[in-house]
């Protein structure tokens, strides 16, 4: 690699400032390299868009089939919702969530029972539809609560979530 050498420029005083003919010189401020890469600096990401980034990034190497569904689980401020989906098709197998009425009403229980209900509801359509384990368990970046934990405990005793 070459380094650019750039000499020494002279100018008159007077040239430039219109005063006294004294001479002076002006030296580059830095060496530069011309055959240098340009870098771009990606910019700092907050945390829910890195892992909204990420969760893009893993559903272009993981997608559902009939046999192997993407199980799909968002969780909000107050709710759960959960999706088995089979990506070739393009359909969706199964779907609950904390706020569907045979979940929630007999008897009536708090959102974190009715996550562990959602989550033995998809055990029995798994059986039913003879679905014995999931390509990708999908969180769509959220971390782990109260809800999102007894979901994982009904379905991890049946072996659904991958290690």
């Amino acid at each position: 690699m070459a380094v650019a050498n750039f000499p020494a420029l002279q100018f008159k005083t007077c040239d430039i400032f219109r005063s006294t003919p004294k001479c002076f010189k002006l030296l580059p401020l830095k060496k530069t390299n011309l055959f240098a890469k340009t870098v771009v600096e990606a910019k700092a990401n907050t945390r829910t868009e890195s892992a909204k980034i990420r969760n893009r990034r893993m559903l272009k190497k993981f997608n559902g089939t009939p046999r192997r569904p993407r199980l799909s689980v968002f969780c909000s401020e107050k709710q759960l919702y959960a999706m088995l989906v089979d990506d070739k098709n393009k359909k969706c197998l199964f779907y609950g969530s904390t706020l569907q009425k045979s979940i929630r009403d007999d008897p009536t229980c708090t959102t974190i029972d009715a996550a562990k209900r959602v989550g033995e509801e998809l055990v029995k359509a798994c059986i039913d539809l003879n679905i014995n384990e999931i390509s990708y368990y999908d969180r769509n970046g959220f971390a782990r609560g109260e809800r999102m934990q007894a979901f994982e405990i009904a379905i991890a005793n049946y072996g659904l979530l991958p290690t």
